[in-house]
């Protein structure tokens, strides 16, 4: 999993953790809090009941009292007098038409007795009468609901006075000013989320541009990063790594330098060497054959260890723009004496009118030649030895193809590597004529692939795959047209 996963996964679970804890926290408390406030106003409505008894009831007898209170604590009626019907309300309110009040106020009720027991108002139609009233809150059961209420004694008057409200209510009111506090947080967390996504990859930002050049870095070009691109947390990272790849290019310079000294310290020997055995073999031919042989193997290594440090250094390598077809065709004329002397029929089949890729027309030309002549090397006495050149997806594919034994699936890749050789019976190779090969593909940002052969016979097929050149393009100030016809790659 990578980092910048990693700390998204970890930072988003750390949110919505504390959110989740932060919203039934807050869930909780609000309702809590509704609840204090719905008591302090119940609380409330009792007293100003107490204020109205207080007033009313020294200068009145008991039956005016009761029509004065009822008249004044009156609930508004709306031409629909049904407690549950919202039809009557304005849209979107609470609010009885014309302003007359609120359909929550029938929610709530008032009782009223007198200090010996007769009751004086009573709209919330209890069965229950000031026998065993205690003043405070208490909750009470009347028919299908819950009521909430507060009790006191006036001490100026002796009246019992009960306020009740609807626990329905209390609770519907309270869960939606509860949940009003807590969506927002709910709401705003996807946005938390993605934000901290983005700030997270924004923050990553310098690393990814430390891997670009770590991954487009080739063994033959190798150089320090940019420690002004590394965040502070990262730079003795990014200086270890310069180190090591300072290290690292110490040591591939004196792997080519020695390869390439061995190389040119050996010619010399191995050329004197040849000409004894050439002097020897004009006496006994028979003995010095074999070791002549030999010598031409070991100048051929010599040969291919030298045009390697070449390659891997890619000193001197500037392409050029060259028409691939043109330097193939010269390839298979150069193996041809080769291919006549076993009695192998190379063919040509170029379905490309013109192929201009921009390359080392050397380095192509030893590539061809070299594939050219281990297919032949591996092909029966008798066969054929196809080369097919065309267009392929923003450049151009050379496969050659033999009729010999060909090479396994699984064992393709390990014969790409250097000094392998599958079969030491066959040939007369050191291993390194693919892997040059490979090599010098990849150097024109190509590549090099081994398959079996698509008609179903046994042998194998080589796949060059080199990029088009880019087009001529006419100068602003002097026209100049492209050499040969002009064809999209």
């Amino acid at each position: 999993m990578s980092l910048t996963r990693k700390l998204a996964l970890l930072i988003t679970g750390a949110i919505l953790v504390i959110t989740l804890i932060a919203a039934v926290w807050g869930f909780f408390a609000s309702d809590h809090q509704m609840d204090e406030l719905f008591d302090a106003e119940l609380a409330q409505s009792t007293r100003i009941v107490q204020g109205l008894v207080r007033n009313f009831s020294p200068d009145q007898p008991r039956d005016q009292l009761a029509a004065t209170l009822a008249q004044t604590l009156a609930v508004p009626q709306a031409v629909n007098t049904d407690d549950d019907d919202e039809s009557h309300s304005e849209a979107g309110h609470e609010v009885l038409p014309g302003g007359a009040g609120h359909k929550y106020e029938r929610k709530i009720a008032f009782e009223v007795w007198t200090p010996d027991g007769t009751p004086v108002l009573d709209t919330l139609q209890g069965d229950e009468g000031r026998e065993g009233l205690i003043a405070g809150y208490d909750w009470l059961r009347i028919g299908d609901f819950r009521w909430r209420t507060f009790t006191l004694q006036d001490p100026a008057t002796g009246f019992w006075i009960r306020t009740a409200q609807r626990e329905d209510v209390r609770d519907e009111l309270s869960g939606e000013i509860a949940m009003g506090n807590v969506l927002p947080l709910i709401v705003i967390l996807p946005l938390l989320i993605l934000t901290v996504i983005g700030a997270i990859q924004f923050g990553f930002r310098p690393l990814r541009k430390l891997e670009r050049p770590i991954r487009d870095m080739a063994p033959e070009r190798i150089h320090p990063l940019d420690v002004r691109l590394a965040p502070k947390e990262v730079s003795g990272l990014v200086h270890a790594v310069n180190g090591l790849l300072r290290r690292l290019n110490q040591a591939l310079e004196r792997e080519r330098r020695f390869s390439a000294d061995a190389a040119h310290e050996l010619r010399t020997p191995l050329s004197a060497l040849r000409l004894n055995l050439e002097r020897l073999a004009e006496q006994n031919p028979e003995e010095a054959g074999d070791l002549i042989a030999a010598v031409d193997r070991m100048v051929h290594l010599v040969e291919q260890m030298l045009l390697l440090s070449r390659v891997d250094s890619g000193v001197g390598f500037r392409p050029e723009r060259r028409d691939l077809t043109e330097l193939v065709e010269q390839s298979i004329a150069d193996v041809t004496p080769l291919a006549l002397k076993k009695q192998i029929e190379p063919e040509l089949d170029n379905r490309c009118a013109l192929a201009p890729v921009s390359c080392h027309d050397a380095l192509i030309s030893t590539m061809m030649r070299s594939l050219l002549a281990n297919a032949i090397q591996y092909s029966p006495a008798g066969t054929r030895v196809t080369t097919c050149v065309r267009e392929d997806t923003g450049g151009f594919l050379v496969r050659i193809c033999d009729q010999g034994p060909g090479i396994a699936p699984e064992e393709r890749e390990r014969a790409l590597s250097r000094f392998t050789r599958l079969d030491q019976r066959q040939g007369a190779g050191a291993g390194l004529g693919l892997a040059i090969a490979r090599r010098i593909a990849e150097l024109h940002h190509g590549s090099l692939t081994l398959t079996g052969r698509q008609d179903g016979e046994t042998g194998l097929c080589v796949e060059v795959w080199l990029p088009a050149a880019e087009p001529v393009r006419a100068s602003a100030t002097r026209p100049a047209a492209l050499p040969g016809p002009s064809k999209p790659a």
